[in-house]
């Protein structure tokens, strides 16, 4: 690496400590590499932001941002959870199980972590404390199951990745799907063992959830009755995913459809939104996809400027100086983007790394997809690793717990959800075997 490509690197790291955001930082530090080196003209910022933007893909991303802040808003998540709570009733550490599915059929709507949070924990951290659950345990299992977001399908990272990377999005949404199952598996297990140790929910009662919508009302559901009310919450998934793999729509048009669906279930079915209300929940939805894509644009011109300096080229040549055994580089990589994920926001992660470390796999026959996987998989353990730890922040919130109160439940959360990134990265077929089956 020459001394224009410290330099660049230097800038950011200053810009990052100043706490400049990530965006601004990347964009910025590119742009007076530019300047300080005279080689390369100011238009090719314009012209990579611009082009950047111009992806069809992309387009899903505002779209499944806004669908999901809707049927969050509109009661979609808690009809999910009171019919799951109809089903799952007393069993050691319920409340926990609730909280993993729940949030795994919400992320396969919303694909977002951060927001199956928010949603599922709202719903469900408050009732768990009221039946003994420490703070800290509910606040970090919520983050946790939150986590799938990244993960199951229509997942957002998926399509940045799949931008980035140039493969099928709608491949890489259906390898989610065994993985994500995987990691909720794990969850449930770890939820089993701490709940029976600690002996948290020893009283819980099969009923429905008092943190809900005070039009609930406060007695035992029965499973038809909550399957009845949850109908339309839980046709949300199969009518998107459903829609992507038998070929009627491209995973943006479904991102379309999920906001019309959506919007016409929460006005006019549940009618817990209104139409006035819906400029609130637009706003929230522009706010978050603006930050999303000005991070694609800012990333694209640093990726750029890596690609000017042959930076991509260094670090697969040093690697492979290092060694050329496929399972090591996956364990290197694995190390690396834990590491990455402790520090940076995914979506910058995926924006900034990807172009880096693909061309060190594909020429050891890694697949992309399974690769995109395993990116996805680690930078989804960042959500709840400290210091960074969005999902973790969100979960104290809501629990209001000071933030250091979760560490000692996300350990042993962690370490499982750990031993599952390893089953994947070393089982490729895991993740390969529905895009194979489906596309063969």
């Amino acid at each position: 690496m020459g001394t224009v490509t410290l330099m660049l690197f230097i800038i950011l790291l200053v810009l990052v400590i100043l706490q400049v955001p990530i965006a601004i930082a990347l964009a910025a530090a590119s742009l007076l590499v530019v300047i300080i080196e005279g080689s390369v003209p100011l238009t090719l910022f314009i012209q990579t932001s611009f082009s950047s933007m111009d992806s069809f893909p992309l387009i899903a991303i505002p779209f499944f941002i806004l669908a999901g802040d809707i049927m969050s808003k509109g009661g979609m998540a808690r009809r999910l959870v009171e019919f799951i709570q109809s089903f799952v009733g007393s069993l050691t550490g319920s409340l926990g199980v609730i909280t993993i599915i729940a949030s795994f059929i919400f992320a396969a709507i919303s694909g977002s972590g951060a927001a199956t949070v928010a949603s599922i924990g709202a719903i469900l951290i408050p009732y768990m404390l009221k039946n003994g659950y420490a703070p800290g345990y509910a606040a970090s299992l919520a983050a946790s199951a939150g986590g799938l977001g990244p993960i199951v399908p229509p997942s957002i990272v998926f399509i940045l990745y799949g931008v980035m990377s140039g493969t099928s999005i709608s491949d890489l949404f259906i390898s989610g799907i065994i993985p994500g199952i995987l990691v909720a598996i794990a969850l449930v297990i770890v939820n089993f063992i701490i709940c029976k140790k600690e002996g948290f929910g020893r009283n819980e009662e099969k009923a429905v959830l008092e943190a809900a919508a005070s039009s609930v009302e406060k007695e035992k559901v029965s499973f038809w009755k909550a399957l009845n009310d949850a109908k339309w919450a839980l046709l949300a998934p199969v009518l998107i995913l459903g829609g992507i793999y038998g070929g009627i729509v491209t995973p943006t048009e479904a991102a379309v459809v999920a906001v019309v669906y959506s919007l016409i279930v929460c006005i006019f079915l549940y009618k817990e939104v209104t139409l006035s209300g819906c400029l609130e929940i637009f706003l929230q939805s522009a706010r978050t996809s603006g930050s999303i894509l000005i991070f694609v644009s800012a990333a694209s011109f640093f990726g750029q400027v890596l690609s000017i300096e042959r930076i991509p080229q260094f670090l697969a040549e040093a690697i492979s100086n290092l060694t050329t055994n496929p399972l090591i580089i996956l364990l290197l990589i694995n190390i690396f983007l834990l590491i990455v994920g402790m520090f940076m926001e995914t979506v910058a992660a995926v924006l900034i790394f990807v172009p880096l470390l693909l061309p060190i796999v594909l020429p050891l026959g890694i697949d992309p997809i399974h690769f995109g996987m395993v990116v996805c998989l680690n930078l989804s353990l960042g959500l709840i690793t400290p210091p960074l730890g969005i999902n973790l922040f969100i979960g104290s919130n809501i629990a209001n717990i000071p933030f250091e109160r979760t560490f000692k439940y996300v350990l042993p959360i962690f370490g499982a959800l750990l031993i599952v990134l390893l089953i994947i990265t070393y089982v490729p077929s895991i993740t390969l075997f529905l895009p194979n089956l489906i596309g063969g």
